[in-house]
């Protein structure tokens, strides 16, 4: 209903762009004249950390950008937007290794994306294999004007860019999409947690602008709770400060997520 909604705001006729909501570290990828120079994390929303060197052992992300496609003169400043991922491969093997050593398990690929880049060893960073994907280009006079098409110029310049990114033309192709990947993407090779719908044409980004917290042009969809069943062993009841006595539900542990 959400999603009905925000489309039917829209200006008629608006092609939206749909993409796979990845679950990982965010990061901000900063290149001047066609060399990466910063990798920033999201931090506490106003201050990151810059984790170039750990950044730079990710092969899938290009250190210095060629001349294919690119003018360092046309752009001079680019910024790439993404997520740092650890994949569910490797998530399982540094898992057994930490279980091997007596060291605590991570909980997930996310905590685990974002424990190694916060290594100060690049080596260990290597070792473990992490990976990337960017959702958004940002520069001065880049050539197209829908995100779709920078992105899959990003993906010609050697950015790493999901080939799952698609346009939609109406409510039901865009609820076809998430249907699809909310069983597909339990065959990728990293975690995923949703769809994200954006505005395709940039002018018309700008005109929809944003509201205190987040843009009018964009929104996300979170897939449905992972769901377990688990054995109700016994309810016990509490006694809260003011005298409300609360049933409380004691349960087998089961892993989610």
């Amino acid at each position: 209903e959400e999603i009905a909604d925000w489309i039917n705001k829209l200006p008629a006729g608006v092609e939206i762009v749909c993409e796979l909501k990845f679950d990982g570290l965010s990061i901000s990828l900063w290149y001047e004249n066609g060399v990466l120079t910063k990798a920033l994390t999201r931090g506490d929303g106003v201050k990151g950390d810059n984790v170039i060197d750990n950044i730079k052992t990710i092969a899938a992300i290009p250190q210095r950008l060629s001349d294919i496609g690119y003018r360092a003169a046309d752009t001079g400043f680019l910024e790439l937007r993404g997520e740092v991922l650890l994949p569910w491969a490797a998530f399982e093997r540094l898992n057994k290794e930490r279980e091997a050593e007596g060291e605590a398990l991570f909980a997930n690929p996310r905590n685990a994306a974002s424990g190694t880049l916060k290594l100060q060893d690049p080596n260990e960073v290597a070792r473990r294999g992490l990976t990337c994907y960017l959702y958004y280009m940002l520069g001065e006079n880049l050539p197209a004007h829908t995100h779709y098409d920078r992105l899959q110029i990003a993906k010609q310049w050697g950015f790493p860019i999901s080939n799952a990114v698609k346009v939609c033309h109406s409510l039901e192709e865009v609820m076809d999409y998430i249907h699809y990947w909310d069983i597909e993407r339990k065959n990728l090779p990293v975690a995923t947690d949703g769809i994200v719908l954006k505005v395709n044409d940039l002018s018309t980004q700008e005109e929809l602008g944003y509201t205190a917290k987040s843009p009018r042009w964009a929104i996300a969809y979170k897939f449905p709770a992972e769901k377990q069943l688990t054995r109700l062993n016994a309810i016990t009841y509490q006694v809260g400060r003011t005298g409300v006595v609360t049933p409380v539900a004691n349960l087998d542990p089961v892993q989610l997520s």
